[in-house]
């Protein structure tokens, strides 16, 4: 899959930068949500964006991993999305949200047992079928575990993505939010899960207690992230990155700032 380089979320509050001053950014991802709608002002500024930029987006609603079935009208709707950005490939999350009609919008855990593999698979593979292009499901910062667990996550998520011949949207903070949250070495999910289904990277900060870590898209990206970014990337053979920041905004400029720091370290790993 082509290396589109660095990007960042596409945010209201940094679209009058982009528009006056039209950086010389690579790419940006959008969250397809905000953007299912059939006019007004967001699809007129999405307009002008895709004008100028390439864009990938990124669901946060589809909940793959839930009891219901697929909605085919949000997926229908999503469709026609993607073939007006022109997506290269579209991911959502790793988990549930929905239960008897009801939808909590939020990020759920899924247990990892054999149970749950297969209804994800089943799905995920309806999903890209439905599509026509590359689908991805990113991994989960998660807070809790379950007694019937039957896996690590790592064997959980990469049989996944094996079985339904999908993709990996790979979240490096989300594994080191989540190793520290359950106490194992995030080198054991690195060197565990296949590295040729990865098709994104996402960096992210986030807010760390001490005791835990709490995923909050609202900080600089920590040193700990920025040495696992350094195993990552290099196995995947160099896919696209991308830089969340969802709150406590920075400047545009600060915030591209931040993000060209994976392609200064991408220039450090390539030359030591």
């Amino acid at each position: 899959m082509k290396n589109l380089g660095i990007g960042i979320g596409l945010r209201p509050v940094h679209y009058e930068d982009i528009f006056s001053k039209k950086p010389d950014i690579d790419w940006f991802e959008i969250i397809s949500e905000n953007f299912m709608v059939d006019g007004g002002p967001c699809i007129e500024n999405l307009d002008r964006i895709l004008e100028r930029y390439t864009v990938v987006q990124h669901g946060v609603s589809m909940a793959i991993g839930s009891l219901d079935p697929l909605d085919f009208d949000y997926l229908t709707r999503l469709k026609k999305l993607a073939r007006k950005t022109k997506t290269p490939w579209l991911s959502d999350h790793l988990c549930w949200g929905r239960l008897a009609g009801a939808h909590y919008h939020d990020l759920l855990p899924l247990p990892y047992t054999k149970e749950v593999i297969e209804r994800v698979v089943e799905k995920a593979r309806i999903v890209q079928d439905f599509l026509e292009i590359p689908f991805a499901l990113e991994n989960l910062s998660s807070y809790v575990a379950f007694n019937q667990d039957q896996m690590t996550e790592w064997e959980f998520y990469g049989t996944i993505v094996e079985k339904a011949n999908i993709f990996m949207m790979l979240d490096v903070n989300n594994i080191y939010v989540s190793s520290r949250n359950h106490g194992f070495d995030p080198m054991d999910y690195v060197n565990n899960i296949p590295m040729d289904r990865v098709i994104q990277i996402h960096l992210a900060g986030h807010v760390d207690k001490g005791t835990h870590c709490l995923d909050t898209h609202d900080q600089h990206v920590c040193d700990e992230v920025w040495k696992l970014y350094g195993e990552v990337w290099p196995r995947t053979k160099g896919v696209s990155t991308l830089l969340e920041w969802d709150d406590n905004f920075l400047s545009f400029e600060d915030t591209w700032a931040e993000a060209l720091k994976a392609k200064a370290y991408q220039k450090s790993l390539v030359s030591s």
